[in-house]
C-alpha cells in the first residue's frame, strides 16, 4: 500500500520546496492506522459507480507567485511529518473516537455561530471529513465493534447521516458500508450483532433511507452513495433478518424502490434496487402484502413488459430482469396479490411473452406457476385467453425429451427448470382445478397433438426426480409434493 501527499510551499515569490511523502507498508492492514479498506461487491451485483480518479500525470512546472506564505500549509506539513504507524487496539480506537467527537463539536459550534457564513465552518467540515476517513480502518478490526458502541461513537456516526452538508452524510454512508461489509464481519458474528443492534437503536435505518431522498444519480459521488446505502441495508439484513420487515415498516424504502424500477433507462443502481426489492419480498409475507397494497403487482408487470419482445442488452441487465421476475413470483404468494395479477391482465402478458420466445420465456411460465398455485381463477383466465394454444406447441416432438433431459441435468440440479417441465406444471395446475371444461380442453388438445396424459405424467415425473435441494430439504419436499399431487390427478 502506498500513501502519498504533496504540499507546495511558496517563499519570497519562488517555489520553496515540493515534498513528496511515500510510505510503503507490507504489514497486514488490520494493524495499520490510516488505510481505507476497499470492499468488494457481493451477490453477483453491479460494481458501485466509479468515482473520478485523480490524474497520475506529473504536476506542471511551477511559476513564480506573489502569494504570501500559507501558514496552514506549513502546519499541515509539520503534522504529516509527525504521522506514525500505530497498532489498532482499544487505545487507538479511543483516540479516534475522541478526535471525531472534538471535530464534530467544533463543526456544530461553528455552524451555530455562523449559520449564514459557510466560510467560517468550511475548515471544520474538512477536518470532520478527515476523521471519518480515519475511522474506516476499524473495518480491519471488527472485534473492536462492541467498544465502538460503548464509546457512543455509533450514535455520532448515524447522526451525521442527517448532516446539512451532503458530502459529510455521504462520508458517513461509506463508513457504515465498510464497517458492515459481509467480508469484514464474516467470522465476527457477535461483534457484528452488537454493531447492527446499536445502529438500529440509533435510527440508522430511518436516516439512511431519509438521506436517499436528497441523492441524485447525476452526481457521481451521490450515485455511489446510493449504491452504498443499498449495500448497507443488505448488510444489515444479512446480520439481522428482521431488518427486512423493519425497514419497510418504518421507512419509505419500498416506495423509493418502486419509483426506481419504474425508470425505463437501465443503470447499475436500478439493477441493485431490483435485487434489494427481491430480498425484501423473498421471505416476508408482510412485505409481500404491503407492496401489493402499493400497486406493486402493476409496477412489476410494467417493468417486465419492456422485455416482452426484446432481450436485455448486457449480462447486468439480464440479471436485473431475473430479479424483477423473482420479485413478481414472491409477490404472487399472498392470495390477494394473485387476484390483482389476474385483474391487471398479468396472465395475458405472460402468454404474450411466451409467444415471443425471448429470454423471458421461462420466467413468464414460472410466474404463471405461482399465480395458478391454489388459485383457480388464474387457471380459468389462462384457458379463456387461449393459453393452451401457446403451451401445447412445446409438447410437439416429446419423443426427443429424454435426450433433452440428459443435456439439462446440470441445470436441473441448480433448479433452473426446463421450459417443458414448467409447462407440464401449468397443465397440472389446470387439471387439479377440477373444472370440467378445463379438463375437456386439455384432453382434446392432447388428442390433437397425438399425446396422452401419460406423456404429461412422464415429464412431471422427470421434473420430480430432478428437483435439487439448493433451497433446502424443506423446499425440495414442498415442490416434490406439489408434483406428486399433479401426477396423481392425471391418473
Amino acid at each position: 500500500m502506498v500513501l502519498s501527499s504533496r504540499l507546495i510551499v511558496f517563499k519570497d515569490e519562488m517555489p520553496y520546496s515540493i515534498l513528496e511523502i511515500n510510505l510503503h507498508f507490507t504489514a497486514h492492514p488490520q494493524f495499520l492506522l490510516g488505510e481505507t479498506r476497499r470492499t468488494k461487491r457481493r451477490r453477483n451485483g453491479p460494481p458501485p459507480p466509479q468515482k473520478r480518479k485523480r490524474s497520475a500525470s506529473p504536476p506542471p512546472p511551477f511559476q513564480p507567485s506573489a502569494a504570501p506564505i500559507d501558514l496552514s500549509l506549513l502546519e499541515a506539513l509539520e503534522k504529516s511529518q509527525q504521522n506514525t504507524i500505530e497498532t489498532l487496539d482499544l487505545k487507538t480506537l479511543k483516540k479516534l473516537a475522541l478526535s471525531l467527537e472534538r471535530r464534530l463539536n467544533a463543526n456544530t459550534a461553528a455552524r451555530l455561530r455562523y449559520p449564514d457564513n459557510p466560510d467560517k465552518f468550511a475548515d471544520s467540515e474538512l477536518e470532520l471529513h478527515d476523521e471519518l476517513q480515519k475511522l474506516k480502518i476499524l473495518a480491519g478490526a471488527p472485534e473492536l465493534y462492541p467498544d465502538l458502541v460503548s464509546l457512543g461513537t455509533v450514535n455520532s456516526i448515524t447522526g451525521l447521516l442527517n448532516h446539512d452538508n451532503t458530502d459529510i452524510a455521504i462520508d458517513a454512508v461509506t463508513l457504515l458500508q465498510d464497517l458492515t461489509d459481509a467480508d469484514v464481519i464474516e467470522d465476527n458474528d457477535e461483534s457484528a450483532q452488537v454493531l447492527v443492534d446499536a445502529l438500529i437503536e440509533n435510527n440508522a435505518v430511518e436516516l439512511l433511507i431519509q438521506n436517499l431522498g436528497r441523492l441524485s444519480d447525476s452526481d457521481p459521488d451521490e450515485s455511489a452513495a446510493i449504491y452504498n446505502t443499498l449495500s448497507t441495508i443488505e448488510n444489515l439484513i444479512e446480520v439481522k433478518p428482521s431488518v427486512s420487515e423493519l425497514v419497510c415498516e418504518k421507512t419509505k424504502l419500498l416506495k423509493w424502490l418502486q419509483a426506481r424500477i419504474k425508470i425505463r433507462e437501465f443503470d447499475s443502481n436500478k439493477q441493485y434496487a431490483s435485487e434489494i426489492l427481491a430480498i425484501l419480498l423473498q421471505n416476508s409475507v408482510a412485505n409481500q402484502k404491503r407492496f401489493g397494497q402499493m400497486n406493486g403487482v402493476d409496477t412489476l408487470l410494467q417493468a417486465v413488459a419492456m422485455y416482452k419482445s426484446k432481450d436485455p442488452k448486457t449480462g447486468n441487465e439480464e440479471e436485473m430482469v431475473e430479479n424483477l421476475f423473482d420479485c413478481l413470483c414472491c409477490l404472487l404468494m399472498p392470495l390477494e396479490n394473485k387476484e390483482k395479477f389476474v385483474k391487471a391482465e398479468g396472465v395475458e402478458l405472460m402468454i404474450i411473452i411466451m409467444n415471443q420466445k425471448k429470454l423471458c420465456y421461462g420466467s413468464a411460465i414460472r410466474a404463471l406457476d405461482f399465480a395458478m398455485t391454489n388459485y383457480p381463477p388464474a387457471c380459468e383466465r389462462f384457458i379463456d385467453v387461449m393459453g393452451l394454444k401457446t403451451a401445447f406447441p412445446a409438447f410437439m416432438g416429446t419423443s426427443q425429451y429424454s435426450n433433452r433431459v440428459k443435456a439439462e441435468t446440470e441445470r436441473l440440479n441448480q433448479l433452473e427448470l426446463d421450459d417443458l417441465e414448467l409447462i407440464a406444471v401449468i397443465l397440472g395446475h389446470l387439471w387439479t382445478s377440477e373444472h370440467p371444461r378445463m379438463r375437456a380442453r386439455i384432453e382434446l388438445l392432447l388428442k390433437q397433438q397425438k399425446l396422452t396424459k401419460k406423456d404429461v405424467k412422464d415429464i412431471l415425473q422427470e421434473y420430480h426426480d430432478n428437483i435439487g435441494d439448493l433451497d433446502g430439504p424443506e423446499e425440495k419436499e414442498r415442490a416434490q409434493s406439489k408434483i406428486v399431487k399433479f401426477i396423481s390427478a392425471l391418473k
